[in-house]
């Protein structure tokens, strides 16, 4: 008889036992809760894009408040401008929250994404160890062999006139040799004291909650709830020489001196004007 090839197959989630996939029931129990946010934890194998399907869950009323969609691999991940964003399996966090600010003034909503931003820092520096800086508007940097690197980021959409998804995306265990740029990043590369997804995914979403439920308990005030503050002391893009690529083809170049009360980034530009920028690309010119 020949002995049976005990080895798991290509396909199998237990392929790369370096990398073992998240344990969904022990995540539910410690993030579900009477009275939280978080109201459910789906955990799948693989898909599209996290923010995709939760968007498209959210219009079919299947989910409320506080859902969580986590992907072991997408596929089709998306950054700002439709950028694609692609890593092995069970390499990072691939995440999308469902929220419903129905408390906070539609007008203040563009500051989820940067609350966001502060939460994963949070999260991150207890779980793991790690200084996450902030890059304007949405990227999560880290520090590699004394550099920057991008090591995430994060995508606001709309889901119907009341709720908003945000998605995360964040390099965990990536080796130099996966990494899709140079400029990329690993929380393994910036020597982080843990790289285990379970308890680095279960402090980035109860950092989360607590800072959405201290901006929904504002009223989405950014200063009120220490929000503003706090992203600002915690962005590398402020002090720099930076060049926004705006829509349209336009750019401004100029010093970040500024995050306004509507989260825009302010510059400081040679005419002596300063000039807010909501949206746009945002290029590092020069060190702070």
């Amino acid at each position: 008889m020949t002995p049976r090839d005990s080895s798991p197959s290509p396909d199998s989630r237990w392929s790369d036992l370096g990398r073992p996939p998240l344990n969904a029931t022990a995540l539910r129990r410690g993030l579900v809760r009477a009275g939280g946010l978080w109201t459910r934890v789906d955990v799948v194998q693989r898909t599209g894009s996290t923010n995709s399907d939760l968007v498209a869950r959210a219009a079919e009323g299947t989910v409320a408040e506080g859902a969580v969609l986590v992907a072991e691999e997408q596929t089709a991940a998306r950054g700002r401008l439709d950028r694609q964003w692609s890593a092995p399996p069970r390499s990072g966090l691939f995440f999308s929250v469902l929220l419903r600010p129905a408390e906070v003034p539609l007008s203040r909503w563009g500051w989820l994404p940067l609350l966001t931003g502060v939460a994963v820092a949070t999260g991150l520096s207890r779980a793991a160890g790690v200084d996450t800086a902030l890059k304007w508007p949405n990227d999560l940097l880290v520090t590699v062999g004394g550099e920057e690197r991008k090591a995430g980021g994060i995508l606001a959409e709309s889901a119907g006139p009341d709720g908003v998804v945000v998605g995360v995306g964040l390099n965990v265990t990536l080796t130099a040799a996966e990494l899709p740029v140079a400029r990329a990043g690993s929380l393994a590369l910036a020597g982080a004291a843990t790289t285990d997804r379970d308890p680095l995914l279960r402090g980035v979403l109860r950092s989360l909650e607590d800072w959405y439920g201290r901006w929904r308990s504002a009223g989405g005030d950014p200063v009120a709830c220490g929000l503003q503050e706090t992203y600002a002391a915690g962005c590398a893009t402020l002090g720099r020489t930076v060049r926004a690529e705006l829509p349209g083809d336009r750019s401004l170049v100029g010093e970040a001196v500024a995050i306004d009360g509507d989260g825009r980034l302010v510059l400081a530009t040679e005419g002596g004007r300063r000039e807010p920028v909501g949206a746009g690309d945002i290029v590092h010119l020069r060190p702070a």
